[in-house]
């Protein structure tokens, strides 16, 4: 959640990286409180946000995340093979 100490929102809003899973959700919800407030309210806003997180989800899935499940099969076996 994005409801983080104020000494991790300052750190994050000079510039710091985020460091746990609340931070970095904080520093995305900056991001898209910012983007929505320069827009201004409106559900075409609020849906482009909503759509482009769900891409940033995607593409990030698609590019790191399967790449590392992809990995771990080789490693650990694969066990879907355990279904047939």
């Amino acid at each position: 959640m994005p409801y983080v100490k104020q000494t991790s929102r300052a750190y994050i809003n000079s510039g710091g990286q985020p460091y746990s899973h609340g931070d970095l959700n904080y520093a995305i919800t900056k991001l898209c409180n910012e983007y929505i407030d320069a827009e201004g309210e409106s559900y075409n806003v609020y849906a482009a946000v909503i759509g482009d997180l769900e891409c940033a989800k995607l593409e990030m899935y698609r590019r790191r995340v399967a790449r590392y499940e992809d990995l771990k099969i080789v490693e650990n076996g694969d066990c879907y093979t355990l279904l047939r």
